[in-house]
C-alpha cells in the first residue's frame, strides 16, 4: 500500500481521545465501580489498568534506548538468540557424562552438571567432560566442592591451551543466597569472609577469560520460597550489590566483579508480569553498576539465565506442568534472557525420566525452530501494556531495594529477620488466594481430574511441607496443601463419594453441579454427577441408592427454600447435605438445621478438610 493510500485509509477513521473510551466504559459499567471492576492490584503492590494507549508511555525515560544499548531493557545484545539449558545430577561421573552428551546431540547447548558427590578429583573433571568440546557449549558447574571444582577447570584449560576467550564457563558459587538464606547460616568454613577472598582470588585468577562466570545469583531460591516478582527482583539485585560491595574492597575491579556475577532468576505463569521483570531487571543492574564508575560501558550488561518455575508444579495431573513450562519458556524467552532451563514436567516427584527431559528441551527447541522466537529481538518492546509493566516493576522493586539498602544491604537485611519475614508474608497470601481460589493451579485447586488415584510415582512425591523455622528461605510448591490431602484420602483405604442432586431450574442445577463436582473432587472426593431428576423424591431414592456419604443439592436459589428442606427431611442422618450456592434464604434454611454451604466464596481447603474429617479421613 502506497504512503498517499496508508493516509487516506486512516483519515476515514478520526482519532478517539481517552475521554470518549472512558465514556464508553463508564456507560457500559452502568454504574458499577470503574476502580473495582476494572483495575487489577496486583500481589506486586501497583495497579494495572485494563487498557493503556500511546500517551501512558510519557515520562518512560528508557524507551529510546535499543537493544544493545544502555540500560538493556530491550537487551545486551542485538538479537533474541538463548541457550537450551538442561542440568544433569553427577553420582556418577562415567554415566554423568553418557547423559550429557546425548542430551547435546538432542539440541541442548548449555549444560548444568550438578555434582552431588562427596569427594572431587580432577580425574573425576576429565572422565566428566570426556568428549564435549569446551567452546562449543556453554558449561555450568553446581553442587558441593565448588572452589575446588572452579581450580580444576581453569587447571584443565590452561593444561589444554583451550582459548581463553572460546570458552564459556559457569559456576554456581553462591554464599549469600545459595547458602546463608537457604540453611540460615554461613559456610562452617569460611565465616562470611573467606568465601570472599577465594571468590575474589577466582575472579583475578580468571581475568582473561571473558566467558568464565564465577558468582551465579540464585533469585529463584525466592520465588520458590512463595515471594513477589517485585520481592524476588529486588532481593536478587541486593544480593548481586552486596557482591559487588564485598568483592571491590576485596581488590576487584568494579568491571571485572560485575563480568564475573551471573544472575539465575526464576519464571512463573503470570506471563506478561514475568516479561516485564526481566527487562526491568536488565534496567535497574545497569542503573546499579553505573553507580560504582566503570570504566566500561559493557559492564552495566546483565547475564540472566532463566528456570520455569518449580513453585507452580503440581504432582496430580503433572502433564498440566508441560502447559505451565510452556508459557513460562515463551515469557522468557520473549523478555530476552541468555540461557533458559525448562524443568521436566515430573520434576516435582520423581527423578525426570528421558521422556520428561526430551519434552522439557523441545518446548525451546519448538519456540526457536518453529515459532521462531529467536529471530525477534525484544517483540514486546513499544507495548503500551509491557512497557508500563516494566516502568511499574521497575519502580516497585527499585523502592524495595533502596530500602534493603537503608538496613546495610543484602546480609544485613537478612540477618536480622527482615528477607524471611517478607517472603512468608508473601507466601501466606498465595497460599490464602490457592485455599479460596483466587490464584488457580490447574489440576490441584480447580479442574483436578476426577479419576486419578495415587500411583507408586505420587506416593513417594513430596507433599508436605518442610518446616520453615528459623530465619531461612524453604522451597515448597504452592499444591502442596491440595495434594497432602488428596493423597491422605488416596491412602485412606476408603473411596468417599458426593451425589450431585440436581433439580428445579436446569440450567442452574447443572452450573451448580459442575462447580461443586470440581470442589469435591480437589480432595480425591469421588464425584458423581447427574444430569437432572424430576423430583425430589427421586433425586434422593439415587443418592441413598449410590451409599454417597455427601449429597449436594444443586438448584436455583428460588428453589432452595422448598428443595433443601425436602431432601433434608427424606435423607435424615443416611449423609451429609450440602447446599451449593449462598442463597438469600440461607438464614431460613440454617434455622431448619441446614448447615453446609458451598460457593465461589468458600475456603476450598478448610471446607475439604471439614468435610474429610466428618467422613473420618
Amino acid at each position: 500500500m502506497s504512503n498517499t493510500n496508508r493516509t487516506k485509509l486512516f483519515s476515514e477513521f478520526p482519532a478517539v481521545p481517552t475521554e470518549k473510551w472512558e465514556e464508553a466504559i463508564t456507560a457500559d459499567l452502568k454504574g458499577a465501580d470503574y476502580e473495582r471492576k476494572l483495575v487489577w492490584r496486583t500481589g506486586e503492590g501497583f495497579n494495572v489498568r485494563p487498557y493503556y494507549r500511546a500517551e501512558d508511555l510519557n515520562g518512560i525515560e528508557f524507551l529510546a534506548a535499543q537493544a544493545g544499548e544502555f540500560p538493556y531493557v530491550r537487551g545486551t545484545k542485538k538479537d533474541n538468540t538463548w541457550k537450551v539449558h538442561q542440568t544433569v545430577k553427577v553420582e556418577d561421573p562415567v554415566k554423568a557424562n553418557v547423559e550429557a552428551l546425548k542430551i547435546l546431540n538432542a539440541g541442548v547447548d548449555s549444560i548444568q552438571f550438578d555434582l552431588a558427590v562427596e569427594e572431587f578429583t580432577p580425574g573425576m573433571l576429565d572422565t566428566l567432560l570426556e568428549g564435549i568440546v569446551l567452546t562449543a557449549v556453554d558449561v555450568t558447574f553446581s553442587g558441593r566442592k565448588m572452589p575446588v571444582v572452579a581450580e580444576a577447570v581453569l587447571a584443565k584449560l590452561e593444561r589444554e591451551n583451550i582459548p581463553a576467550d572460546e570458552v564459556h564457563i559457569n559456576f554456581n558459587i553462591d554464599p549469600i543466597v545459595g547458602h546463608l538464606s537457604t540453611r540460615g547460616e554461613w559456610c562452617e568454613s569460611c565465616g562470611g569472609t573467606k568465601c570472599f577472598e577465594r571468590i575474589a582470588a577466582l575472579m583475578h585468577k580468571t581475568e582473561g577469560y571473558k566467558g568464565i562466570r564465577i558468582v551465579t545469583v540464585n533469585g529463584q531460591t525466592f520465588s520458590n520460597a512463595g515471594s513477589t516478582i517485585v520481592e524476588e527482583l529486588a532481593f536478587t539485585l541486593a544480593a548481586g550489590n552486596d557482591y559487588l560491595a564485598a568483592l571491590t574492597d576485596a581488590g576487584v575491579s568494579v568491571d571485572t566483579a560485575a563480568h564475573k556475577l551471573r544472575f539465575s532468576m526464576a519464571v512463573t505463569s503470570n506471563y506478561f508480569m514475568e516479561m516485564a521483570k526481566f527487562r526491568a531487571a536488565r534496567l535497574l543492574w545497569a542503573n546499579i553498576v553505573k553507580a560504582y564508575s566503570p570504566e566500561r560501558e559493557c559492564s552495566c550488561k546483565m547475564r540472566t539465565h532463566a528456570v520455569t518455575s518449580a513453585w507452580n508444579q503440581t504432582v496430580y495431573d503433572p502433564y498440566v506442568n508441560m502447559l505451565r513450562g510452556t508459557t513460562e519458556a515463551m515469557s522468557a524467552t520473549i523478555a530476552g534472557v541468555h540461557s533458559l532451563e525448562v524443568l521436566p514436567f515430573d520434576h516435582a516427584y520423581e527423578a525426570p525420566t528421558e521422556f520428561s527431559q526430551r519434552i522439557a528441551r523441545n518446548v525451546e527447541l519448538l519456540l526457536k525452530h518453529e515459532a521462531h522466537f529467536d529471530q525477534v529481538t525484544d517483540p514486546a518492546g513499544g507495548s503500551y501494556y509491557i512497557e508500563n509493566l516494566t516502568a511499574s516493576i521497575a519502580r516497585e522493586a527499585w523502592k524495595l531495594f533502596l530500602e534493603i539498602e537503608g538496613k546495610g544491604g543484602y546480609v544485613k537485611a537478612f540477618e536480622e529477620g527482615y528477607i524471611v519475614e517478607r517472603v512468608k508474608a508473601s507466601a501466606a497470601a498465595k497460599d490464602k488466594n490457592i485455599s479460596t481460589r483466587r490464584q488457580i493451579l490447574l489440576g490441584a485447586n480447580q479442574y483436578p481430574n476426577f479419576t486419578e488415584t495415587a500411583d507408586a510415582a505420587l506416593n513417594g512425591a513430596a507433599v508436605e511441607r518442610e518446616n520453615g523455622e528459623g530465619n531461612k528461605l524453604t522451597p515448597y510448591r504452592g499444591a502442596m496443601a491440595f495434594e497432602a490431602m488428596r493423597l491422605n484420602v488416596d491412602r485412606s483405604g476408603k473411596q468417599p463419594k458426593a451425589f450431585m442432586l440436581t433439580c428445579g431450574s436446569l440450567a442452574m442445577a447443572r452450573a451448580r453441579a459442575q462447580f461443586s463436582c470440581n470442589f469435591f473432587a480437589c480432595a480425591g472426593i469421588r464425584v458423581i454427577d447427574n444430569t437432572f431428576f424430576k423430583s425430589v423424591e427421586e433425586g434422593v431414592e439415587a443418592a441413598l441408592a449410590s451409599k454417597a456419604e455427601i449429597v449436594v443439592v444443586c438448584a436455583s436459589d428460588d428453589d432452595y427454600a422448598t428443595v433443601a428442606p425436602r431432601v433434608k427431611e427424606l435423607l435424615g442422618d443416611k449423609a451429609i447435605l450440602v447446599v451449593a450456592g449462598a442463597p438469600a434464604c440461607t438464614p431460613e434454611l440454617e434455622a431448619q438445621g441446614i448447615t453446609n454451604f458451598i460457593s465461589v466464596k468458600s475456603n476450598v481447603l478448610d471446607t475439604l478438610k471439614f468435610y474429610l474429617k466428618e467422613m473420618g479421613i
